[in-house]
């Protein structure tokens, strides 16, 4: 998220309504159309009540069941308490199988490094927006042995699908800049509009642009970054999103208007929306819990994250965190899931199994835990401070801050590289 929680602290950032106001578009008949998840009795009541509206559309509904009937997949509806139905799919084409169906992160193992990146060197990549450069850190000594000037406004330090290429979000700037993490050799900036965040589909064909304030969903070529589609969007600030386990869809956050998107992967298109149930509402990262059965949402205006099921895309409902909730990250185990509170300094951690808070960690002193990754080994959570030019390390057993190192203004989406993982999603690193 690119703005600050209070006036005061305000970085010099974009507003929404400062850029390409003439950007918003209607949806069309297409976008609006609700994908298989729903059922056809959605296209009558909704999925939601009018606070938490799903937008459907019958033809969408049979053109699906006839799509799955054709592909020999199984068409058997899945009730659900809303009365609401889900049909279950084959995985997205090209996808590489689950490792384990019941442990999305069962690739993700302390040091169970890919060979693509098993030779790298362990780094710490922090993109400072307000300083237009990316700090290296080495994360054995916790020093900065590097700083590389980027464009303006980099948001965040993206691994690429095939995990050889750290592509750096230049926002304002409009480009992207490669970065080879075998050998730290900065190539030549990409043009990309508006590229805020960056994800790719599971299949590794097309790379996703959360274009925030052109108000779109951008696909392009995975590798070229050539435009392959365009999506419009009816909201403002897309920013996070996560993948189904078969990848058939992905959600994605809005967090200047407060509403959720489901994107049909295949199709490229939007096929369901709702706001949150929160006037002021601003989602930030969007993560799936390691069964593939919950959804998390963080949301730093109600201070808290929102859970949901992603099949049905159900009414979220709330669960406070703390002042400011922003980033979510996996554990090694995948039993755990810790939510930086930006606002308050601290980090919750939430036990999968239980869905319940388990404790809170403090980083000392004080700071703005942001965006981040967890190290190889599993051991060290690392985070930005938004607000603190500086960028933390702290002990996933205990909690314990370990270290606080200086860095440029604005520090925002680092990434731990190489991190555990056959392929990523994006964002600062979202491994499968």
């Amino acid at each position: 998220m690119r703005r600050p929680l209070s006036p005061a602290r305000r970085p010099a950032t974009r507003q929404p309504s400062t850029r390409r106001p003439s950007a918003r578009r209607p949806l069309s008949s297409a976008v609006l159309a609700v994908s298989a998840v729903c059922a056809a009795a959605l296209a009558a009541t909704g999925c939601g009540n009018s606070t938490a509206q799903t937008r459907t559309s019958a033809p969408a509904v049979k053109k699906a069941r006839a799509a799955q009937a054709t592909t020999g997949t199984d068409v058997g509806a899945v009730p659900v308490p809303n009365g609401v139905t889900a049909l279950r799919r084959a995985p997205l084409p090209g996808m590489p199988p689950l490792l384990d169906q019941n442990d999305l992160y069962a690739a993700d193992r302390p040091n169970a490094l890919s060979p693509v990146v098993r030779d790298f060197p362990s780094r710490v990549y922090v993109p400072n927006t307000e300083s237009n450069s990316v700090t290296v850190i080495d994360p054995k000594t916790y020093k900065v042995i590097r700083t590389i000037p980027v464009g303006e406004q980099p948001q965040h330090v993206v691994p690429s699908w095939d995990l050889k290429t750290l592509w750096v979000n230049n926002d304002l700037g409009n480009t992207l800049t490669p970065i080879d993490p075998a050998t730290g050799k900065v190539g030549r900036t990409v043009d990309v509009h508006d590229p805020y965040n960056l994800y790719f589909t599971p299949d590794g064909k097309y790379a996703v642009v959360m274009a925030s304030m052109d108000r779109e969903l951008v696909f392009r070529d995975a590798h070229t970054m050539k435009t392959v589609k365009t999506v419009p969007v009816d909201c403002y600030g897309v920013n996070h999103a996560d993948f189904s386990p078969d990848g058939r869809y992905f959600i994605v956050s809005c967090e200047f208007s407060g509403d959720l998107l489901k994107v049909d992967t295949a199709k490229m298109e939007v096929v369901a929306q709702q706001k949150l149930p929160r006037d002021g509402a601003m989602p930030q990262d969007v993560k799936i819990s390691p069964d593939g059965k919950t959804w998390y949402i963080a949301d730093m205006a109600t201070d808290g994250v929102w859970v949901m099921n992603g099949d049905t895309f159900s009414r979220p409902t709330l669960l406070p965190t703390g002042k400011g909730a922003h980033g979510l990250y996996v554990s090694r185990d995948s039993k755990s899931m810790y939510i930086t509170n930006r606002g308050e300094g601290s980090i919750s951690v939430l036990d999968f199994a239980t869905g319940q808070l388990t404790t809170k960690w403090h980083i000392d002193g004080g700071g703005s835990p942001d965006m981040g990754g967890v190290s190889a080994d599993g051991k060290v959570l690392w985070l930005s401070g938004r607000y603190d030019s500086e960028v933390y390390a702290l002990d996933t057993r205990t909690g314990r801050t370990l270290a606080k190192i200086p860095v440029g203004n604005g520090p925002h989406g680092l990434a731990v590289y190489p991190q555990p993982g056959r392929y990523s999603l994006g964002h600062t690193g979202v491994f499968r």
